[in-house]
């Protein structure tokens, strides 16, 4: 058996096993990375040796951690990036090339629609009933979604929101607030099994998951990297920002929202934020747009969402998918009995 996994902004770990008696045997650990002195990798696969086919992770990285000398030195890669190459190689965590993708493309819809669409693909991919998904929204009504432990007093101004005709609608992932008009940003939801993360810190599943996105911008030429923990930037500032949900019934959802063109006067308005924040937010004044994705690319909004869709499906086997008229109807039922309530709503007032 063989799993291997190549670590974010490292090196790829390969290893090859065989398992007798519900043991790990044969072990043999491989790589592009470096390791100092040589005669480690001879103790890594000694200490991973025997071990239990059902150990974790973190059982199978301190194992690797506890047979090495002080002096050992791993580099481009850690012992967690082994323990996930074993369980790839048991069959009991996945890589990106082990699923086939659904892509939604961007449909326009209520955005608390949306926020809801995002617990009812998570349930299905959870429940196997539909595969690792990405969909891209797109809206008809402005919005503030909040993160899931946000105090609604803190971040919203209830003035603000009422002059502009801007509601609140609180999302099940933790973040900060999406000041959201139609047209004014980029926001799309991947909603894959824990397996693709298994072992992964919330940190390192921020930047594995999207590392294909970096990809995207740089073929619509913007040069981004990731910033933990949750941002993507350029070298002119701050992007956007990533949130993330694991459910624990087997799923993960990491979306990503971009400023493509944002109103700063009027989000200041509504959002109690500082001058401060704004300021890795591509501009140093308020009074002007909030516009990095316009401005760096020169592109149509529409044609960056092309363009996105394009690149996740040169990277990964994908299927152009759509919503069925029962996850629209469940969605909406948690709009009406969830998400549009004043008790999920103001839940941290």
């Amino acid at each position: 058996m063989r799993g291997e996994y190549k670590v974010p902004g490292g090196k790829l770990v390969a290893v090859d096993l065989e398992e007798v008696d519900g043991r790990l045997a044969r072990v043999s650990v491989s790589g592009d990375f470096f390791l100092e002195p040589d005669e480690a990798l001879g103790d890594i696969n000694a200490a991973l040796t025997g071990m239990s086919v059902d150990a974790g992770v973190e059982q199978l990285a301190g194992a690797v951690t506890g047979a090495l000398a002080a002096d050992v030195s791993l580099i481009g890669f850690t012992a967690e990036s082994i323990g996930i190459a074993i369980r790839r190689a048991l069959g009991k965590a996945t890589g990106w090339d082990d699923h086939a993708f659904d892509v939604i493309p961007a449909r326009v819809l209520d955005p608390a629609l949306h926020v809801a669409l995002d617990e009812v693909i998570a349930r299905e991919v959870a429940a196997g009933e539909r595969p690792p998904t990405l969909r891209f929204w797109d809206w008809d009504s402005p919005l503030v979604v909040i993160g899931s432990f946000q105090s609604v007093r803190n971040e919203v101004d209830p003035d603000g929101a009422e002059r502009h005709g801007i509601d609140v609608v609180r999302r099940v992932s933790g973040g900060g607030a999406m000041f959201m008009e139609p047209g004014n940003t980029i926001t799309y939801s991947l909603v894959v099994p824990t397996s693709l993360v298994e072992g992964l810190s919330f940190e390192r599943s921020y930047s594995f998951l999207d590392e294909w996105v970096i990809e995207a911008l740089a073929d619509v030429g913007v040069t981004a990297h990731f910033v933990p923990l949750n941002d993507i930037a350029s070298d002119h500032g701050k992007i956007g920002g990533a949130a993330q949900k694991r459910f624990a019934s087997g799923a993960v959802l990491h979306h990503v929202t971009m400023a493509y063109d944002i109103d700063a006067d009027k989000m200041l308005e509504v959002l109690r934020i500082g001058r401060e924040k704004m300021s890795d937010k591509g501009t140093k004044s308020a009074n002007k747009r909030v516009d990095p994705m316009r401005s760096q690319t020169g592109m149509t909004r529409d044609a960056i969402l092309e363009s996105f869709a394009a690149s996740f499906a040169r990277r990964y086997r994908t299927t152009v998918s759509d919503y069925t008229d029962a996850e629209l109807a469940e969605a909406q039922r948690l709009v009406d009995e969830k998400f549009a309530t004043p008790g999920w709503t103001h839940r941290v007032p």
